[in-house]
């Protein structure tokens, strides 16, 4: 193993940002079981940091502000609905996310199935477009 990493819970931690910080945050903690771990609201209501768990694992996100890092970034609403990356969540029961994800009224990209290699997931987008890849498939348990 290489000694790079540091030896923490988890070692990467996706980073999104979002017009509107604040409800994302609220969709992704009501639909898809995140936590809020801490969230540094600024005066104007705009969201600094917000550092959500999910079981070992975390995301940071942010309002976009014109910053450096910033401008380095675009939304799928920007780039035709296309994003380049997406994060995906192991859960213990894919049919019960899909359920809250549609009664949220989050479009379906990939419909609920179970995959050849193992597992059953499906893959839907937040309210700004954001893709989420939610399956029971656990790519530690082979490793």
């Amino acid at each position: 193993m290489s000694s790079i990493p540091k030896n923490t819970r988890a070692t990467i931690t996706p980073c999104l940002r979002y017009r509107d910080a604040p409800a994302a945050i609220e969709w992704l903690c009501r639909t898809l079981g995140f936590e809020r771990a801490l969230v540094v609201p600024n005066e104007d209501g705009t969201i600094a940091h917000a550092q959500l768990s999910y079981g070992n694992g975390m995301v940071m996100l942010s309002s976009i502000f014109n910053t450096e890092f910033g401008e380095l970034m675009a939304q799928p609403a920007d780039t035709g609905m296309k994003v380049t990356q997406c994060c995906y969540l192991v859960v213990n029961d894919a049919d019960l996310v899909h359920q809250r994800a549609v009664d949220a009224g989050a479009p379906i990209i990939m419909p609920l199935k179970d995959e050849a290699y193992g597992g059953r997931g499906f893959t839907c987008r937040d309210p700004e477009g954001q893709l989420w890849s939610v399956g029971t498939y656990d790519p530690w348990a082979s490793a």
